[in-house]
């Protein structure tokens, strides 16, 4: 909600029926003597005080020949026509004989609008709202916060009628945040940020529920370390934010990413626990780790990744001594080799995997060309022992035939 206040009398700050009915009086000096405020592209009007509207009154400005263009005097005030910020500065009034009147400073900007607020819990006991404006105003600002305690029982409710008002306290160190301290991590607040300059007010009601807004700060004391005789391990261990207590009723889960720097794709990993051993790292790299955390019954929001820590997970030693097996090997062949004369036969640079592929595709030819003899071997076998059979049917219709055609004897 935003609010515009014209001239320059006390300006009451009522803040939304929702709060407490509680007002605030903003002063109209702003702690600056002799300064008039006015709103950017609008008619300003210096008054002279203490001149009648008939006696002639002269207005200069300080460091100028001349007054802005379009500028007017009416009854002895001076008319600013569309002020701009050109026309700020110091103006001064002076009487028929040039004796001086009044002085003032003018000071030109815009009423406020309405702020932005976001807020934040890094516990479950206090929270904090940091809020900006949403207009430059050019002016100076303050800023009224207060908040209510929403869902009240019935003895907070006789305790205080306007529903448990307080004030959101402003830090002057952390200028545009404020905290409520010792929140209740079930109730719902309704927060008031309210804008205030010379010109207007404008504020932003926000209503926070605790479990919505959690953000734990991000884990401490992130270390990385290689695993002797691991070459693929790394052992990561952490600790709690300091900002959030140690309660055994509201614990953190954890989130840890690591790659390796060479990588940009990140390998994720959720536990409960306070240590970690990545087992997939690749041997001979340096990886960066962070680790973030949440709520343990995944309330609110992850918080930001820690602080990155890199560690180089130990070399595979069996792959280091035959790295350098081969390397004195081939250091031993240059050296028996002349060293003018070149060697008339090609080098050979087949790497072991195609030697390996080689043998495997020997292996597979081979055993289709024994598969297929065998299978030649079969049939010819059984052609054979068919063949066999048809010779020995014939002889048995033979004898058959021989017997029936005897003669047979008289009776």
């Amino acid at each position: 909600m935003r609010s515009s206040i014209p001239g320059l009398g006390r300006v009451m700050v009522v803040l939304a029926a929702a709060l407490a009915s509680a007002s605030f009086a903003i002063p109209e000096d702003w702690g600056e003597e002799g300064v008039q405020y006015g709103q950017l592209g609008t008619d300003v009007t210096l008054p002279c005080p203490g001149v009648r509207a008939s006696s002639p009154v002269q207005w200069r400005r300080a460091g100028a020949t001349a007054l802005p263009e379009g500028s007017a005097v009416q009854q002895g005030s001076l008319v600013l026509p569309r002020a701009s910020l050109a026309f700020m500065g110091t103006y001064s009034c002076h009487g028929e004989d040039g004796g001086l009147l009044h002085t003032v400073s003018l000071r030109l900007g815009h009423a406020p609008g309405v702020p932005f607020v976001s807020c934040r819990a890094s516990d479950y006991e206090n929270f904090s709202c940091s809020w900006t404006s949403s207009v430059e105003t050019f002016l100076p600002t303050r800023y009224i916060t207060t908040y209510r305690k929403k869902s009240l029982t019935g003895e907070e409710k006789r305790r205080n009628k306007n529903g448990h008002v307080g004030l959101c306290l402003q830090d002057p160190s952390r200028p545009g945040t404020c905290t409520v301290h010792r929140s209740e991590f079930w109730s719902s607040y309704r927060l008031n940020i309210t804008e205030v300059n010379p010109l207007g007010f404008s504020y932003r009601l926000l209503d926070v529920t605790m479990q919505a807004i959690i953000k734990p700060d991000p884990p401490e004391g992130l270390v990385v370390e290689p695993i002797p005789l691991a070459p693929r391990r790394l052992h990561v261990s952490w600790k709690y934010p300091s900002s959030w207590p140690k309660e055994p009723h509201f614990q953190l889960r954890f989130r840890l990413q690591y790659r390796p720097v060479i990588h940009r794709s990140w390998s994720v990993v959720e536990t409960v626990n306070l240590s970690e051993v990545i087992t997939d790292a690749f041997a001979g790299l340096e990886h960066v780790v962070q680790v973030s955390a949440k709520d343990f019954l995944d309330a609110g929001n992850w918080s930001e990744w820690s602080a990155e820590a890199r560690a180089t997970p130990v070399r595979d030693l069996v792959f280091t001594a035959s790295e350098e097996t081969t390397t004195d090997a081939r250091l031993e062949s240059l050296a028996e080799e002349p060293s003018q004369a070149p060697n008339p036969e090609p080098i050979n640079r087949s790497d072991p995997l195609e030697k390996m592929a080689v043998l495997v595709s020997l292996g597979i030819f081979a055993f289709f060309i024994l598969a297929a003899v065998l299978v030649i071997t079969i049939l010819i076998w059984l052609r054979v022992r068919k063949h066999g059979k048809d010779k020995t049917k014939p002889n048995f219709l033979v004898a058959a035939t021989h017997l029936k055609a005897l003669p047979r004897k008289a009776a």
